[in-house]
């Protein structure tokens, strides 16, 4: 920023923010990060990596890299939780509504994590970079939530 006085824009502020967040993950292969936000407020962070009580792929190793499996296909094989899986889950934990919310997330949403965003009642999905999954694309523009990919 040039300016002293300048911010950044809600856009760069949340997406730095899922950036951040992404920081926590315990994936060897990929670190994402989620937030959703409603009326400019954070209401549930999320990150990929192993349900709470298992062991990291980082002590265990990686079984998608074992069996050469390539990013964007067989999402069961794994031992973690995508970050939008992780941060609907924070968000129904705490009783957190995510009605008409807007999701941050690093990379584009895959096919499973787009079918939980739509039945979440999230409007909007706000992605900085892509994901090799066109179906998950294809759903959320079927289901009218409104997406947008935005520079870091």
């Amino acid at each position: 920023m040039g300016k002293k006085d300048q911010r950044p824009g809600w856009d760069e502020y949340f997406m730095g923010i899922a950036d951040l967040v992404a920081q926590r993950s315990t994936c060897l292969r990929r670190k994402v990060g989620a937030l959703v936000v409603k009326d400019r407020r954070i209401l549930a962070t999320g990150y990929n990596g192993t349900p709470s009580g298992v062991r990291h792929c980082s002590e265990v190793g990686c079984l998608r890299t074992k069996l050469k499996i390539p990013s964007g296909e067989r999402h069961e094989l794994c031992r973690g939780l995508h970050a939008e899986q992780n941060v609907l889950l924070q968000a129904s934990l705490h009783g957190v509504s995510l009605k008409d919310s807007v999701v941050y997330v690093t990379n584009q949403p895959c096919i499973i994590c787009a079918k939980m965003i739509i039945n979440a009642g999230i409007k909007e999905v706000v992605m900085a970079d892509r994901y090799p999954d066109s179906m998950a694309l294809s759903f959320l523009k079927e289901a009218k939530i409104k997406v947008r990919k935005v520079k870091r």
